[in-house]
């Protein structure tokens, strides 16, 4: 049998985190069995679903790395097909039109909040003769449910999952105005795409029972099922904007690479062994459903920053530089010209060294288009008082015969200096480092002295010393 999954989102909003997992899941699923990983939009609900949002679903998927084979399914072109097996279902006796009003249902529902039960339809029009139908109601079609035994989800992650079957009443698979209900278009569009595997948020296994039972009345086979833990916040409570349940385009904006984000939503819910880094392709040999937890994952902003300052140490500068640069040329309104680009590329392998997301790595190669004379943040001119300005002056007038204009040779001179004054290196690197950067932070201050260059670095301590 050749594994076929797939990932319906609807186009309502962005694609957030936990999408952005179950997406991951079904095409490791799929990669892992060579087989195919399908993409449907569930746009039936055409007041909320916009244009806009399917094409961030697909920018979010694409931004991730993950692809989908043969073109997008949208549920919405195939609302005839959906009516097509409602209607045999109708032929067949195993659906029924129901005519109750919209105050019968409310009186339904009222009683059953009085008497303590739980809302369900109570099946009155199940056995009736449409000719007893009221004049002037527009029927929808119901599912007649089985009302004895029980339905069992024998399901990948969460095991036999077993729903008596009178605690499932008869849901509408048409509306009165012939559009086709979820339950009902999830079915036929799983069956004819020839889904193999649905793997899912735990919250539809409800759903779960009611499209099983669909599947077996309109003949169709029943998928494997697999029911994935929610992801919650540190607190443990549902995942909020406020713990992270944010678009993928956050996160790209936030400055995490796409490698460290598939890793990262690997291990949310997933483990093999004690491993925490895992590529792309360790993970397409190793996933299985058998290793997803039962329990609710937590997201957590600390372990997701040290796993992208990871990624980002061990990203091949190249690949490193192409990914910063819209944040660099952000912060600077401008493309960097030639020279700048290899001053960039001189320092990276130090800049990248700190910091956890590309935004700190712009921010960490600044000090290269810093206009002079440069303007000091509160912190730095601490380190440029009177004392500091007369050591400045020593730096300068130490580095001024250095013919070998490297990092090392200009920690050998400042080290020097600092065992003449009898001082610590810090009382000459921090000054040093709040004049040439205007910050208290920095890539290593002498490296950073090389990429400037003599000329720069001079001028820079000028500025400083006044």
């Amino acid at each position: 049998m050749k594994v076929v999954t797939r990932f319906a989102p609807s186009p309502t909003g962005y694609l957030h985190i936990g999408g952005a997992r179950t997406a991951l899941f079904n095409w490791l699923f799929a990669r892992h069995h060579g087989g195919s990983f399908r993409l449907r939009i569930e746009d039936t609900d055409r007041e909320r679903s916009t244009e806009d949002a399917v094409q961030k679903i697909f920018q979010g998927l694409k931004w991730l790395g993950i692809d989908w084979d043969g073109e997008p399914v949208f549920q919405f072109s195939r609302m005839a097909r959906h009516a097509e097996v409602a209607q045999k279902m109708l032929a067949e006796g195993k659906a029924y039109y129901c005519y109750c009003t919209p105050e019968e249902l409310e009186e339904m529902r009222a009683r059953a909040r009085a008497e303590g039960r739980p809302i369900r339809y109570d099946g009155r029009w199940r056995d009736r003769d449409p000719k007893d139908a009221p004049p002037g109601v527009k029927p929808v079609v119901r599912f007649k449910a089985p009302r004895e035994g029980a339905t069992v989800i024998r399901d990948l992650v969460q095991g036999d999952v077993t729903f008596q079957n009178e605690q499932l009443d008869d849901l509408v698979i048409l509306r009165s105005d012939g559009t086709p209900t979820y339950n009902l278009s999830v079915v036929v569009d799983d069956h004819d795409m020839g889904i193999t595997h649905v793997i899912r948020g735990d919250d539809h296994l409800t759903n779960a029972a009611r499209q099983t039972q669909l599947y077996l009345a309109a003949g169709f086979a029943v998928p494997e099922f697999a029911h994935i833990p929610l992801i919650h916040g540190p607190d443990g409570a549902k995942l909020s904007k406020r713990h992270g349940a944010l678009g993928t385009e956050a996160y790209a904006e936030m400055g995490y690479l796409p490698a460290a984000m598939r890793n990262y939503l690997l291990r949310l819910g997933w483990s093999h062994g004690d491993d925490e880094i895992i590529s792309t392709e360790q993970a397409i040999e190793w996933f299985g459903l058998e290793n997803v937890g039962r329990s609710p994952a937590r997201f957590d902003f600390a372990k997701l920053n040290s796993l992208n300052g990871h990624y980002i140490r061990h990203t091949a500068d190249d690949e490193l530089l192409e990914a910063a640069m819209p944040f660099i040329e952000a912060r600077i309104a401008r493309k960097p010209d030639q020279a700048e680009q290899a001053q960039i590329r001189a320092i990276l392998p130090a800049v990248k060294e700190r910091a956890k997301d590309l935004n700190e790595l712009a921010d960490g190669l600044l000090f290269l288009f810093a206009v002079r004379p440069i303007q000091p943040d509160a912190a730095a001119q601490k380190h440029l008082d009177d004392a500091a300005k007369a050591r400045l002056r020593k730096i300068a007038e130490a580095l001024r015969s250095i013919g070998d204009w490297s990092a090392a040779a200009i920690e050998a001179s400042v080290r020097a200096l600092a065992e003449t004054e009898q001082v610590k290196l810090g009382m000459l690197a921090q000054p040093l480092r709040a004049a040439l950067t205007g910050r208290t932070v920095s890539p290593p201050i002498f490296d950073v002295a090389a990429v400037l260059g003599r000329d720069e670095t001079l001028a820079r301590l000028g500025d400083a010393v006044g």
